[in-house]
């Protein structure tokens, strides 16, 4: 039993050559992301992967950030150690109206649920008219949101508004009728509604089922400017 023991690391179920395996697949990962502050509030993650390509193969570009204070982040993977590697050399680069800061991150992406993502031809197309938003007023209603971005941008075939009490704001799927509102609403990105700016990227996911109405979220009544 004790000879067993051995081939498992620190208790754990798995045996320690899978669990050592997996380690090293982790810290090569960690060895191809880069990760990247100060970023602007008008730059997308297309935006984004586009300037980093310059270096190779964007594998995965992600922006997140802070609600409260404005300050925004992403993690981005590339396809090997030495294109992030060249991808550091972009550090103080100016995107938008701020130089970027770029280092090597600590920690690796967490893969997108493949369930989530385009599984035909179809959907790849219906993702490409699909576009996400976040920080979107509590005070924005769904009919609101798809009279704002249809009086801007053009004919919205399906929207999702999401929130919940743990955040502050909301987040949106929002498909257009044709590429181009989609297009547009991304180079606008920053467009006030209810009061603050928000923030819009191509989505990777295409809006499952249900239109405009679905998903109600309360709040007050308020006009989307």
């Amino acid at each position: 039993m004790r000879g067993a023991a051995n081939n498992y690391w620190l208790g754990a179920r798995e045996p320690r050559a899978a669990y050592e395996s997996r380690r090293h697949q982790r810290i090569g990962v960690v060895n191809k992301t880069i990760f990247v502050t100060d970023i602007d509030h008008s730059v997308t993650e297309e935006m984004l992967a586009t300037i980093f390509g310059i270096c190779g193969t964007v594998v995965d570009c992600r922006i997140s950030g802070d609600l409260v204070t404005g300050f925004r982040y992403a993690f981005i993977e590339l396809q090997s150690e030495d294109e992030a590697y060249a991808a550091l050399l972009l550090d103080g680069a100016i995107i938008g109206s701020r130089p970027l800061r770029v280092s090597p991150s600590r920690t690796s992406m967490r893969p997108i649920n493949p369930r989530f993502l385009p599984q035909s031809e179809a959907e790849r197309e219906v993702c490409s008219r699909t576009v996400y938003c976040n920080n979107i007023s509590k005070t924005v209603e769904q009919r609101n949101l798809k009279a704002f971005f249809e009086g801007y941008f053009g004919e919205i075939s399906r929207l999702k508004l999401l929130g919940d009490d743990r955040h502050a704001t909301n987040i949106a799927f929002i498909e257009f009728a044709e590429i181009n509102g989609a297009i547009a609403a991304l180079n606008s990105s920053g467009i006030f509604a209810g009061g603050i700016p928000i923030r819009i990227s191509p989505s990777k996911t295409a809006i499952k089922g249900g239109n405009y109405r679905a998903s109600p979220v309360p709040g007050p009544s308020a006009s989307g400017s």
